[in-house]
C-alpha cells in the first residue's frame, strides 16, 4: 500500500532541506533539530505535530514494518522517551537532522543509530 500523500508531500519537503545546518531548537530552514525538521515537513504537508521526539511518540499508531513517512524514533540507552526522531524514506533509510551532520539521510542499520531504535510511528 502506497503512504498517504501527505507522507509523500512530508518526505519531500524534508529531502528539500538536505544540507541544511543542525540548530538547536530550530524549525526553519535556517537550522533545524532533528524534531523541528520532522514538525516543520509534516507542517508543510498539512499535519500539525507537537514540538519534541517525546510528544510526538505520543500521536499515532504504532508500526511493526515501516512504510515511507512512518516515524523512527530513538533514545539514548533505550530509554523510555525518545530523544531523537526520523522520518522513514524507504529503502532501510531515514532523514533526519542530527548535530553532526545537519539534514541528511542515514541507514536504519546504521551502526549508532540502530541500537538506540525504540520503535516508529504512523501518523
Amino acid at each position: 500500500m502506497e503512504a498517504a500523500s501527505y507522507h509523500t508531500k512530508a518526505i519531500k519537503v524534508a529531502k528539500s532541506e538536505l544540507g541544511t545546518k543542525y540548530k538547536m531548537g530550530g524549525i526553519s530552514s535556517s537550522g533545524f533539530d532533528c524534531s523541528g525538521l520532522v514538525k516543520y515537513s509534516y507542517q508543510k504537508a498539512g499535519k500539525n505535530l507537537p514540538r519534541t521526539a517525546a510528544d510526538i511518540y505520543k500521536k499515532g499508531k504504532k508500526v511493526k514494518s515501516l512504510q515511507k513517512g512512518d516515524l523512527m524514533f530513538f533514545a539514548p540507552n533505550k530509554a523510555k522517551k525518545p530523544t531523537h526522531v526520523a522520518i522513514y524514506i524507504g529503502n532501510n533509510e531515514f532523514i533526519h537532522s542530527s548535530s553532526s551532520k545537519g539534514v541528511s539521510y542515514a541507514k536504519t542499520n546504521n551502526s549508532y543509530w540502530k541500537p538506540k531504535y525504540i520503535g516508529a510511528k504512523r501518523i
